[in-house]
Order: C-alpha cells, then sequence, then structure tokens
C-alpha cells in the first residue's frame, strides 16, 4: 500500500511540475513599444510621492541629448485595469502596500520575454525609500530587458558584416536597412536613411597611445573624434567635418562590450562650418590581444525631432560586437 501511495505522489509531483512547464510555453508573447513601461499603481499613490519619485527617476533626462528626453516613457494604471492585454507588455512595475517591504524581480510571468517588478512597503515612505535604494537596479534591469528586445528585432533581418569582421576583426549586428557608405581597410561608414535625416555608425581602430597618452581621457576621445571626421566625414560645405560640439561636454562611462573594458561616450556632434547637430554615442573597446582600441561609433541626424529611440537602435547595434 505504501508503495502504491508513493508511486502516486511521484506521478502527481511530475504531472506538476509538467504542467508549470506547459504554463510557461504556453504564455503569450510579449508586446509593447521600445523603453514603455506600465506603471501598476493607484491613482491615489500616483498623484502624490510615489508617482512622484518614479516620474524623477524613470523619466528622468537622457544622458548626452541636445534636447530633454524621457528615459522611458511611463504609462500608469491602477491594478484593476492590470489584465488581459495590459499583463502582456514588455515590461512592468507594480507597487502595493503590504505589512512587508519587498523588492522582487521577476522574468516571464504574464508574456514571454518580459521583466516586472514588484515593490511593497507598509506607508508610502517605506515604498519611497524602497524605491530610491533600488532605483539604479529598476533602471538596469528595464535597460536590459529593451537592450534585449532591440537587439531580438535586429536578428530578423542581419546585413553580412564579413568586410568587417576580416578588415577590422570585428563582428557587428545590424539590420539590412543599413548599408556601407564607406568601406576602407581601416575604417567602415555604415548609415541608414530615415524620415528627414539619418542614423550613423563607424567603426575603426586605434592606438592605446590615442586614448591613453595622458590622464584626460575624454579629452584625447573628442581628439580622436575630429581628428577622424575631418579625414574621413565631410559635411555638405568646403572645409566642413564631423567634429564634436564644443559647448556641450561629453559624458564618459567605464563599461564593458564583449566581455572588455570599454570607455563610453555620450554627448553632442556638429559639422564644423555648417548648420548641423546631433547626438552621438562612442564606445572606445581596450582590445589588449590585438594592442589597440576598437572604435564603435553611433550618431543620429533628425533636425526637429526626437532622437531618444533612434540612440537606443544605435547603442544596441553597438553593443552587439564580438571582437576577435
Amino acid at each position: 500500500m505504501r508503495k502504491v501511495l508513493f508511486l502516486i505522489i511521484i506521478i502527481a509531483t511530475f504531472w506538476a511540475c509538467e504542467d508549470k512547464k506547459n504554463d510557461k510555453g504556453l504564455l503569450p508573447d510579449s508586446s509593447g513599444r521600445i523603453n514603455n513601461i506600465n506603471i501598476i499603481v493607484s491613482n491615489e499613490l500616483w498623484e502624490g510621492e510615489i508617482g512622484e519619485v518614479l516620474r524623477k527617476n524613470l523619466a528622468s533626462e537622457v544622458e548626452g541629448l541636445p534636447q530633454q528626453e524621457p528615459l522611458f516613457t511611463i504609462n500608469q494604471m491602477p491594478a484593476a485595469a492590470f489584465k488581459d492585454f495590459a499583463r502582456n507588455n514588455r515590461t512592468f512595475l507594480k507597487i502595493d502596500k503590504s505589512k512587508q517591504t519587498s523588492f522582487t524581480v521577476v522574468k516571464d510571468t504574464f508574456a514571454k520575454p518580459q521583466t516586472g517588478i514588484f515593490i511593497t512597503g507598509q506607508n508610502v515612505s517605506e515604498i519611497v525609500n524602497n524605491i530610491n535604494t533600488h532605483k539604479d537596479k529598476i533602471i538596469r534591469n528595464f535597460k536590459a530587458a529593451e537592450i534585449a528586445e532591440q537587439q531580438r528585432r535586429i536578428l530578423k533581418s542581419l546585413k553580412k558584416d564579413d568586410q568587417l569582421e576580416e578588415n577590422l576583426g570585428v563582428s557587428l549586428k545590424f539590420p539590412t536597412a543599413y548599408r556601407y557608405a564607406k568601406n576602407e581597410k581601416d575604417f567602415f561608414w555604415i548609415r541608414k536613411d530615415i524620415p528627414n535625416g539619418s542614423m550613423e555608425i563607424l567603426v575603426y581602430e586605434v592606438p592605446f597611445s590615442v586614448i591613453e597618452k595622458d590622464t584626460n581621457i575624454v579629452g584625447n576621445i573628442i581628439k580622436m573624434r575630429d581628428s577622424i571626421g575631418k579625414k574621413f566625414i565631410p559635411g555638405p560645405n568646403e572645409d566642413s567635418y564631423l567634429a564634436t560640439e564644443k559647448a556641450f561636454a561629453p559624458y564618459l562611462f567605464e563599461t564593458t562590450i564583449d566581455g572588455k573594458f570599454a570607455y563610453e561616450t555620450k554627448g553632442v556632434w556638429d559639422v564644423r562650418n555648417a548648420f548641423m547637430a546631433g547626438p552621438f554615442i562612442n564606445y572606445a573597446v581596450k582590445d589588449k590581444a590585438n594592442n589597440r582600441y576598437v572604435i564603435l561609433e553611433g550618431f543620429v541626424f533628425k533636425p526637429s525631432a526626437t532622437k531618444r529611440d533612434n540612440v537606443f537602435e544605435l547603442e544596441a547595434i553597438l553593443k552587439s560586437a564580438k571582437i576577435n
């Protein structure tokens, strides 16, 4: 009898596990525009201090853009509205009052791929403190989810990067909508036409000494950009060329690309002797094996229009780089 009972328990456990797997497998595909986040919180809390701190962090100004644009576009809804298709959004953050204070990041709860965050606290003060304590983690998780989604969409129609691989030992995943504007042994200019503008990618290499000749890293990167622009990227007028806007000091961060140390620079470019400007993002990736920095840059020309999502697409492309 005990053996039979034990066998029944084992079978029941097996089917429970299988049901759980099947439930995950039957999750609907997530949806939503890039960099759009659903915030599930009551109207009362949204209109108070909790809503204020969420807007301050998630809709903060994107660094390096020539005009103010929010980091994420946030859509607030009460818990009663968070059902059916609303649960399929790729990213969500849910706020609740509870006897316990908690912060939880979940994956593929209502759809896939999906990143959700649950935040609770006993009162407004605890919830606000919880958000502030984990604000960097919140942004990091949502941004990673959106980069992954952008890269997934790019994979649907890839341009061949054989020439990059052969000449610079760099693999880069970018869509077929881009074309090679300039293709030389040690310099590549790749571009995509968009309404009333363009999106551009530059890939090249420089010796360590160009970036590390002294401690002024950001100054050295600016000089490098300007010299490359003068040599390879002409403007519409005589003696005009791509350069770094002097009035806006670029932001400098440290990050990794393909597991390698990299300097990330964000700022505004302009064209010397012409009225053209826009945002750029530049990665100087330290390739110790080949005694060089691989430079990956993206910049956008799109006058009188928002540029956040264009720069984000370029960031996703540049972060796909593999250096051989």
